[in-house]
């Protein structure tokens, strides 16, 4: 104990010389940013993807798992040109074209009939006459594929006799027709062509002098009537392309085996995925700056909203991220021996150890808070290299368990407690760790059950443990004040509270008396009630140093003070709150319990000596006359002043009724307000009355009237 109050002295003293070199926002902003920066330290390493230094064609020294979901472009691309071959062109049949191809070659021969018939070229030469026919046929040679004729075979068709032409005309549209009624395309058109041909060779009314020139006819008229539909067939291309989904390089995909060759193939996947050495990334380390501003912003919100003085922010923004670093470094502890293990270690993180911790020595908002950003942060710190970033089951957990840790020390004030609520801990942690179990889809065994299941009590049970231990030194280091060290400092066996009780017994019952008060008027207005109760304990703890001048410590009629000058007696009684203050001092009490013995009077007047000395003629200044103070800083100091006052006159009182308690009780209270012994402290007017009220029911009960016994 001797090595831990050295050990607080010394942060005590390194901390308030750094309060002195700085002001209190720069010291904040300053511990935020040591703090942000140790988080980033402890963090970043977590963050950073797996990256290789592989060569190609090398073998690979391990079994590579990608680190990230990301898609593959080149694979994406492959399969959807894949599926665009497979795609089917889209052809329509036109029954039209043999219709058309029919009529062209009707045209023909109509042409040549037309010639044969026309009275102003039968008598002329042939030659005449296969001008005419040319320039007729003209625009048969200048569309389509084109079909020439020479003038052997014009001469050979006007050689025929109109009958004979309409047969050979009839003969050829119905070959035509017939060959055309079925779909034809591009690659069969010589096919086609060719049956044309043998059916005209074969047709035995065709003569054989235009023979040529019928075959001549009837290959130009066979064309494809099944046509490729390029706008169909293209938008079944898009359709079949735009079906793919993108081919994805998945989070925790072996990319390549152990003992696997490095090809090219394998190199640009592990190029994609970025897990190569020469490759670099600032997308983590940004995100991870970004996630501890975020938390550092809540903690300086809740610091920022807390109603409590510079000093004490300080002090509490100290010790939250103490524990928050402590918390941290532990889970990084953990993370980093998780990988020689097949189960998940991290479920053995005491869950409730920082909310317990801030609980207990800051207040419950605060715990809230240290209980998402530790489970907020065990979710970054504890997520594995192929799952999300963030890990929920571990976070999930860990929130649990705190919030459960901090609902249930609400009403714990010994450390005996602690044990009851690290087993109820342990309890909601092994309920989640049930619900983590039967949720997942992997199949444990009895081993790993066992393990999980006295992993979740382990953690319940540390965070009690760690919790019980470490508040000592928090509280020895930076001079807190938590429920638990005040139930101790109550104890009568404290040696304080024995030196009071058996060197001035009188100020010892006062004492009590004035606890009672003050902790019920506390409690009534939302102030620490046990605070201003172990505080009264030792708030004239200065009377032992001449226990014989205070009036309750007198055990025969004579007082020494009617024998002395009113200065001296004046001073005896002023210094009873500075001497106890050093003597609380010396034995390394709390600041808040100095605080009370050394404002509970404020700087309020004696006024019996003051008077005194007024009609004993000597000139007195009332600022002599006066406590040294400080004015009462806090609510608890400023009720343990009133009911001081309070229970020393109801005391004095021979038949205190209802009425006089209640008279002297707002006397006293306005008293102090006039006197301004309430500026330093925030105590409002309700309060003043809600403080009236309560002090003046407890009192009825301590002095009620007590039926007077026969003889």
């Amino acid at each position: 104990m001797i090595v831990g109050r050295r050990w607080g002295d010394i942060v005590i003293n390194w901390y308030k010389k750094m309060q002195k070199l700085v002001g209190y926002r720069t010291f904040i902003l300053s511990a935020i940013v040591l703090t942000g920066l140790i988080l980033f330290l402890l963090l970043v390493n977590g963050v950073r993807p797996d990256q290789y230094d592989i060569e190609r064609f090398q073998l690979s020294n391990e079994t590579i798992r990608s680190v990230k979901t990301i898609e593959d472009p080149v694979k994406t691309e492959e399969e959807r040109e894949r599926a665009a071959d497979e795609v089917t062109s889209v052809y329509e049949f036109s029954e039209e074209i043999a219709d058309n191809r029919a009529a062209i070659v009707t045209s023909v021969f109509d042409y040549v009939i037309e010639i044969k018939e026309d009275a102003s070229l039968k008598n002329k030469p042939v030659e005449e006459q296969v001008v005419a026919l040319k320039e007729n046929l003209h625009i048969l040679e200048s569309e389509g594929e084109g079909i020439r004729f020479t003038d052997d075979a014009l001469k050979s068709l006007l050689a025929l006799n109109p009958t004979t032409l309409k047969s050979i005309r009839e003969s050829l549209t119905t070959s035509i027709r017939d060959i055309m009624s079925k779909p034809i395309r591009l690659e069969d058109v010589a096919n086609s062509k060719n049956e044309i041909e043998k059916r005209i060779r074969a047709n035995m009314s065709i003569p054989g002098t235009i023979l040529p020139t019928a075959v001549l006819i009837g290959r130009y008229s066979i064309i494809e009537n099944e046509l490729l539909n390029t706008d169909l067939t293209q938008a079944r291309v898009e359709q079949a392309r735009s079906s793919i989904e993108p081919t994805r390089i998945l989070q925790g995909q072996v990319i390549v085996q152990e003992g696997q060759i490095v090809d090219r193939e394998v190199y640009r996947q592990l190029e994609l995925v970025g897990m190569l050495t020469n490759q670099s990334s600032l997308k983590p380390i940004v995100g991870l700056i970004l996630f501890i501003v975020l938390c550092m912003w809540l903690v300086y919100m809740q610091m920022s909203k807390w109603d409590a003085d510079n000093e004490e922010r300080q002090r509490a923004f100290v010790v939250v991220m103490i524990i928050f670093i402590f918390s941290v470094g532990g889970m990084k502890l953990i993370s980093l021996v998780s990988n020689n293990f097949d189960v998940t270690i991290a479920f053995l993180f005491p869950t409730a150890l920082a909310p317990m911790l801030v609980r207990s020595l800051i207040n419950e908002r605060f715990a809230v808070l240290m209980a998402f950003l530790t489970a907020a942060i065990a979710g970054v710190v504890f997520q594995e290299g192929y799952s999300v970033v963030f890990q929920m089951d571990i976070a999930l957990y860990i929130l649990f368990g705190g919030m459960a840790g901090l609902y249930v020390i609400q009403g714990a004030e010994k450390r005996s407690h602690l044990l009851q609520t690290s087993m109820i801990v342990a309890v909601v942690n092994v309920i989640f760790t049930a619900f983590y179990l039967l949720m997942t889809q992997s199949e444990y065994g009895a081993s790993e059950y066992l393990f999980y299941g006295v992993a979740a009590i382990t953690s319940g049970l540390l965070s009690g443990a760690l919790t019980i231990g470490l508040l000592p030194f928090f509280e020895t280091a930076f001079g807190l004040l938590s429920a638990m060290k005040l139930i101790e400092l109550s104890n009568p066996n404290h040696p304080l509270l024995k030196k009071i009780l058996t060197e001035t017994p009188g100020t010892y019952h006062h004492s009590v008396m004035v606890a009672n008060l003050a902790d019920a008027a506390c409690e009534s207005i939302g102030a620490d009630g046990l605070l201003a109760r172990v505080g009264c304990y030792y708030h004239d703890i200065g009377k032992t140093k001449r226990p014989g001048f205070f009036i309750e410590n007198q055990m025969s009629h004579t007082n020494p003070h009617d024998s002395l000058p009113p200065e001296t007696s004046r001073d005896i009684i002023l210094s009873h709150g500075t001497d106890g203050a050093k003597l609380l001092q010396k034995h390394k009490m709390p600041k808040e319990i100095i605080d009370i013995a050394e404002q509970h009077h404020g700087t309020s007047l004696l006024k019996y000596f003051y008077f005194k000395a007024k009609e004993d003629g000597k000139p007195a200044k009332e600022e002599e006359y006066r406590y040294a103070g400080p004015k009462p800083q806090k609510k608890e100091t400023a009720v343990i002043s009133i009911a001081d006052s309070v229970e020393a006159a109801v005391r004095s009182m021979k038949h205190p009724t209802s009425e006089k308690i209640q008279e002297i009780v707002v006397s006293i209270i306005k008293d102090k307000l006039h006197d301004g012994q309430f500026d330093e402290c925030d105590l409002s007017l309700k309060e003043l009355k809600t403080i009236e009220r309560v002090l003046c029911e407890t009192l009825n009960g301590i002095f009620h009237s007590r039926i007077e016994y026969p003889q």
